[in-house]
């Protein structure tokens, strides 16, 4: 199995706001007169490949599948009380939220899920809130059912029981 830097092929890995992907090849190419190495990132939601970079894959934001316990510290955000964005108008809100999700750190998509899933408790979501919801989902489910070896439909109900 080939490794290059932190990854290896057949690893998988999360990449900022897309989510899921597994390494399905690490390649080297010549550019610019310099040989760089690159990721194969094959997002497992929708089947995108991204190329990434090696030397700069940590910063893009590339990491590991987040472990058992910092699921559990997800799900705690999930069940707290608070809300991570209060701003005003919406416009400036969803804005906030597009920063959290692209983030990468699942403890700020849970925010976003949770803070979306409580506002859709008390109102209907405009369109743009429904999307920023399913593309926090999405991302979240994916990972914790990876860290906690549990399908995908699990998670979205355990996810469900918590704002149930």
């Amino acid at each position: 199995m080939e490794t290059h830097g932190a990854f290896s092929v057949g690893d998988k890995a999360v990449y900022p706001a897309h989510g899921v992907g597994e390494i399905t090849d690490i390649k080297s190419r010549k550019i610019g007169g310099k040989e760089r190495s690159f990721y194969t990132l094959k997002i497992i939601e929708n089947g995108m490949k991204i190329m990434v970079p090696v030397e700069t894959a940590s910063a893009a934001g590339l990491r590991a599948i987040i472990d058992e316990q910092e699921a559990e510290e997800v799900i705690g955000i999930l069940k707290s009380e608070e809300v991570a964005v209060k701003t005003q108008p919406w416009n400036r809100r969803y804005r906030e939220y597009m920063e959290m999700l692209k983030s990468g750190s699942p403890r700020e998509v849970a925010k976003v899920l949770r803070d979306l899933y409580r506002l859709k408790g008390d109102k209907d979501l405009s369109f743009g809130e429904r999307r920023l919801l399913d593309t926090a989902r999405s991302l979240l489910v994916a990972e914790l059912a990876l860290a906690h070896s549990k399908s995908e439909d699990e998670v979205e109900g355990d996810i469900l029981t918590i704002f149930g």
